[in-house]
């Protein structure tokens, strides 16, 4: 079964947007892109609290493997 989780080994940040990537199965680098993007319209803080929201609350990679 799919889980989502940060990546180890794909994170600029806290790796949340590299485990959702791979969760989605589509390229870490394009959701960045898009995440950026949709900053703008959002008024930058829903995202940003999402994220760090998302930080706390989705299991790192390496905890998940054990």
């Amino acid at each position: 079964m799919k889980r989502l989780i940060r990546s180890k080994n794909d994170r600029k940040l806290a790796g949340v947007l590299g485990g959702l990537a791979k969760y989605l199965g589509v390229d870490a680098n394009l959701l960045r892109v898009i995440f950026v993007i949709l900053l703008f319209p959002t008024g930058v803080m829903p995202l940003i609290l999402t994220y760090f929201v998302l930080t706390f609350l989705l299991p790192n990679e390496e905890t998940e493997i054990r």
